[in-house]
């Protein structure tokens, strides 16, 4: 088990397996030795997470929704690094799509579910640049999508 996997088990996360794709798209490209990861939808227990923010969701329900996006992020990482997740070097950036209401305004405080996550899970090498933006609609109703930009050896 890698470090990563270690200090994940300590938090209670299990990487599931990567996510397929859903449509004609790769879950991630490898340029050099940097992996964009396509964006990974909010999920739990096997169901899309859906909702919108400032409807029928909260920010701090959000925040678990793209929690669940960063799990999926990193599980795709895993994948991308052949099983083994300590080749993962840093998180470099996330990209955060929140379903919400026009007047909804705590994008940020949604996103900060994956990027408090990806800080707790990966110390120092989960700290990233950011995106957090709205969106009138995403895929199946979910209330989150995150992309993701990952360094690895």
């Amino acid at each position: 088990m890698s470090a990563f996997e270690t200090r994940l088990a300590e938090l209670g996360v299990t990487l599931p397996d990567a996510p397929a794709p859903a449509a004609n798209y790769v879950p991630y490209v490898q340029v050099g030795d940097l992996v964009h990861v396509s964006g990974q939808i909010s999920m739990k227990d096997g169901a899309f997470l859906t909702g919108k923010l400032g409807d029928v969701m909260t920010a701090e329900e959000g925040a678990k929704a793209a929690r669940s996006c960063a799990i999926a992020l990193l599980a795709q990482v895993k994948a991308a690094c052949g099983g083994d997740l300590d080749r993962l070097q840093r998180v470099v950036k996330l990209v955060g799509f929140v379903n919400s209401t026009s007047d909804f305004g705590d994008q940020p405080k949604v996103i900060n579910g994956a990027s408090d996550f990806m800080v707790e899970a990966l110390g120092d090498a989960g700290r990233h640049a950011r995106s957090a933006v709205s969106a009138a609609s995403l895929p199946f109703g979910v209330a989150v999508e995150i992309e993701g930009i990952f360094q690895i050896k």
